[in-house]
C-alpha cells in the first residue's frame, strides 16, 4: 500500500481537495485502485449538525455517514462509493481513544495525544485504506488522504505528528506528501511573492514532513525564476514545484510542473475544452435559504452541470434566496422582492433543494405555485414534497392543517416526524442512506429517466415524511405517488399530471450524480427546460449525437 498525503499552507481553501481528487483519477486512469480518506481537525464526530454556511453542504454517503463536502468530490471523480470512516475527525478519534480507556485497554496507562491518539490515528488510516470501494472488491493499492485545515493550525497538530511518524512505518518509498501553498501576486507591484509559501513549507519541515511536491496556487503560471526560488528556500528541485491555476470551471484547473501533461481536472471529459464555446444556455432558478455561499449546494451544482454538459448546453444557474420571494413593505426588500421575481420568471426551470425549518417556507411555496400554474419544469426535494403536499394541496382542503416541523401540535398532521427521528439528539437521528424505492406505475416520466427499473437505489437525509394515510386524498386532486419504500408505507416520489415535468423526490439524486453519469431527476429537468424531454423518452433515453 502506498500512501499520499495532501496537505495546505497559507489559507484554508486553497485548493488541497482538488490536488487530491486529480492525483487519484490520475492514478485511477493508470489502471491502479485508488482509494480517498480527508480528515476534518474539528471535534464534532461528523458534519451532520454543520451549519452549511461554515462548512457547505452536509454530503450522505451510501452507509449513511454524514461527511465533509470533499467526500463527494472523491465520490464522483474517482466514480467510487466511499465509507463514513473514510472521514475522520478529531471527534471520532477521541471517541474511539476514551471508549477504549473506559473498556479498560490501556491497562492502566497515562492516555496522552502521544502516542495513544497518534496511534489510532495510524491505525485508523491504514484499515481504512484495505477497505475494497469498487466493485471488484479488491484492496486498493493508493490512498490517497487529504488533512483538512492549514498547517500551524493548533487542531491539526496531533494529526500532523501522527504522519511524521508515519511515513517511517509505510516506509519512505511508499509515502509522499503533497504541499498546496498560495502565490500571492500583489496589483501594486505585480510580483508574485514565494514568501507565505517559504513559511509554510518552513512550519511543516520544522513539524517532521518535507514535501517531495510543491503545488503552488496562483492566478498566472508561476515563472521559472519563481520556480527557482521556491526550489533554493524549500529544498526541493524546480521539477517539483508546480502551478494549480485559479480559474472559473474547476474541471479545466491544470497542474503543470512535475505534474505537467496529466491533469484534466475531471479528467478527460470530451466536452470539457469546449464547454466556453457552447452556445446554447439553459437557465435554472436555485430557490433556497443558503444561497449567499454556493458550497452548500455543491452537489446539486454538480448534477446540474453534469446534466447541462451532457445534453451539450452551457448553464446559467441563479441563486434566489427563498425569503426575497416572500413579499415586504420594506423598501429595501421590496427591491431585492422584484429582482428574485424577475430571476424566477425568466428561468427556464425551477429546483427547490431540501432544507429544514420554517425560514424561508413561504418564499419557497411561491416557487412551486409559479412552476404548477406556469407549466414551468420543476425538480424539488425534501422540504418541497412537505411544503407542496402541506401548503398547496391540503390547507384549502382540511382546516388547521400543517407539518409536525412547522407546528408540532397541529391537529391535522399532514407531514409527521418519522421513526428514526429522535428530537433529543440531533447528531446521526435522521433517515439517512442509500435506500430502495419502489415504483408503483409504469406511467412515471421519472420511472422513464431511470431506464423503466421497477426500483431505484438513492441516497436520504431527512425527518419528516407525508402521512401515508393522507395519499389517496392527494392523489384525487392529481398529485401521484409515483414511488414508495420497500414496505408500501413512505411516499418517494411525487409527480403532477398534465404537466411537462413537475417532480418531487423525498431522497438527494444529486449524491450519486457522476461526470459522465448524471442523475436522471436532474437530468430530466434539464431535458424538459430545453424543450427536449418528449424527444429523449422516445428514443428510448438516448441523448443526441452532437
Amino acid at each position: 500500500m502506498k500512501y499520499i498525503l495532501v496537505t495546505g499552507g497559507v489559507i484554508s481553501g486553497i485548493g488541497k481537495g482538488i490536488i487530491a481528487s486529480s492525483i487519484g483519477t490520475i492514478l485511477k486512469s493508470c489502471g491502479l485502485r485508488v482509494t480517498a480518506i480527508k480528515i476534518d481537525p474539528y471535534i464534532n464526530i461528523d458534519a451532520g449538525t454543520f451549519s452549511p454556511y461554515e462548512h457547505g453542504e452536509v454530503f450522505v454517503l451510501n452507509d449513511g455517514g454524514e461527511v465533509d463536502l470533499d467526500l463527494g468530490n472523491y465520490e464522483r471523480f474517482l466514480d467510487i462509493n466511499l465509507y463514513k470512516d473514510n472521514n475522520i475527525t478529531t471527534g471520532k478519534i477521541y471517541q474511539h481513544v476514551i471508549n477504549k480507556e473506559r473498556h479498560g485497554d490501556y491497562l492502566g496507562k497515562t492516555v496522552q495525544v502521544v502516542p495513544h491518539i497518534t496511534d489510532a490515528v495510524q491505525e485508523w488510516v491504514m484499515n481504512q485504506a484495505k477497505v475494497p470501494v469498487d466493485d471488484d472488491r479488491k484492496e486498493p493499492q493508493i490512498c490517497v488522504i487529504e488533512l483538512g485545515g492549514t498547517i500551524g493550525d493548533i487542531e491539526g497538530m496531533p494529526f500532523v505528528e501522527a504522519f511524521r511518524q508515519f511515513q517511517f512505518k509505510a516506509k519512505r518509498e511508499n509515502f509522499c506528501n503533497i504541499h498546496v501553498s498560495l502565490v500571492p501576486q500583489p496589483n501594486a507591484t505585480g510580483e508574485q511573492k514565494t514568501k507565505p509559501t517559504q513559511n509554510s513549507v518552513r512550519a511543516l519541515r520544522g513539524l517532521g514532513l518535507s514535501p517531495d511536491l510543491i503545488v503552488c496556487r496562483s492566478a498566472k503560471p508561476i515563472e521559472m525564476a519563481v520556480k527557482e526560488k521556491i526550489s533554493m528556500f524549500c529544498h526541493v528541485e524546480p521539477e517539483q514545484v508546480s502551478t494549480l491555476l485559479i480559474v472559473k470551471y474547476v474541471f479545466k484547473a491544470r497542474l503543470d510542473g512535475a505534474l505537467g501533461n496529466l491533469v484534466w481536472w475531471e479528467v478527460s471529459l470530451p466536452m470539457a475544452g469546449g464547454y466556453e464555446r457552447l452556445l446554447k444556455v439553459c437557465s435554472i432558478a436555485l430557490v433556497g435559504k443558503y444561497t449567499k455561499l454556493s458550497d452548500c449546494y455543491a452537489s446539486v451544482f454538480k448534477a446540474l452541470e453534469h446534466s447541462a454538459l451532457a445534453i451539450n448546453h452551457k448553464l446559467d444557474l441563479m441563486y434566489i434566496d427563498s425569503t426575497e420571494l416572500e413579499r415586504s413593505t420594506e423598501v429595501e426588500n421590496s427591491v431585492k422582492y422584484h429582482q428574485a421575481w424577475h430571476k424566477l420568471c425568466k428561468a427556464d426551470g425551477i429546483l427547490v433543494p431540501g432544507g429544514f425549518g420554517i425560514r424561508g417556507t413561504e418564499g419557497k411555496l411561491q416557487a412551486i405555485s409559479w412552476a404548477r400554474t406556469k407549466k414551468k419544469p420543476f425538480l424539488g426535494k425534501i422540504i418541497s414534497v412537505r411544503i407542496y403536499c402541506v401548503l398547496e394541496f391540503v390547507l384549502n382542503s382540511f382546516s388547521d392543517a400543517n407539518s409536525t416541523e412547522f407546528d408540532p401540535d397541529t391537529k391535522n398532521p399532514v407531514v409527521i416526524d418519522m421513526p428514526e427521528h429522535n428530537p433529543g439528539d440531533m447528531g446521526g437521528t435522521m433517515r439517512l442512506g442509500k435506500r430502495r424505492t419502489v415504483f408503483k406505475t409504469q406511467n412515471s416520466i421519472l420511472r422513464k429517466l431511470y431506464g423503466d427499473e421497477t426500483f431505484v437505489e438513492e441516497r436520504h437525509r431527512h425527518r419528516y415524511e407525508v402521512n401515508p394515510e393522507l395519499t389517496h386524498s392527494f392523489e384525487e386532486k392529481g398529485l401521484k405517488f409515483v414511488g414508495h419504500d420497500t414496505e408500501g408505507n413512505r411516499m418517494e416520489i411525487i409527480e403532477l399530471e398534465n404537466h411537462p415535468y413537475f417532480v418531487g423526490v423525498q431522497f438527494h439524486p444529486e449524491f450519486s450524480s457522476r461526470p459522465m453519469k448524471p442523475s436522471p431527476p436532474y437530468l430530466g429537468l434539464l431535458l424538459a427546460a430545453t424543450g427536449t424531454l418528449n424527444a429523449y423518452l422516445q428514443r428510448g433515453c438516448k441523448l443526441s449525437p452532437r
